[in-house]
């Protein structure tokens, strides 16, 4: 498996999300289930088949957040020496050519995109559009929407 980029807050968010599973939920789940069975017929019980589906959703996503952490190349983005270049885990201030509107994006790995928080994915449109650019540059980015029109107005690595 090759290695994904994830910047070191992504990857912080996944050993939380890792943490709490191993001890929280599947605790949570084991007692579930031995409280179920104690209830004798396990044919008809859905506590028992409720927990047990639950119990396989957990132990599904373990084993998704290991893969994801042992193939991760985490960066830190305040460690960076791109020379004002767009890289992954960069923070760049866009202005769009046709309304003037400004917005300030971070480059993220797939599991930490959050358009909310002004995160996008590095397989993004915008974003494979950006990397590589410059403070000035002008880049036409193909979105399901149409081809917008952005300047670069900053790029920083916070």
């Amino acid at each position: 498996m090759s290695s994904v980029p994830i910047t070191v807050h992504g990857a912080q968010l996944l050993r939380d999300e890792l943490h709490r599973l191993k001890h929280v939920e599947r605790p949570a789940v084991i007692n579930a289930i031995a409280e179920a069975r104690a209830q004798g017929d396990l044919s008809e019980n859905a506590e028992y088949d409720a927990a047990k589906e639950r119990q396989s959703f957990i132990e599904g996503r373990i084993a998704d957040l290991e893969g994801k952490l042992s193939a991760a190349q985490i960066i830190d983005p305040k460690l960076l020496d791109a020379e004002g270049r767009v890289v992954f885990a960069s923070t760049v201030s866009l202005e769009d050519l046709e309304s003037g509107d400004k917005v300030t994006y971070q480059i993220v790995g797939e599991d930490e995109a959050d358009l909310k928080l002004m995160k996008i994915s590095i397989s993004s449109p915008i974003a494979r559009a950006l990397i590589g650019k410059y403070a000035g540059d002008q880049v036409e980015v193909k979105a399901p929407a149409g081809v917008r029109g952005y300047e670069v107005l900053e790029v920083r690595y916070i």
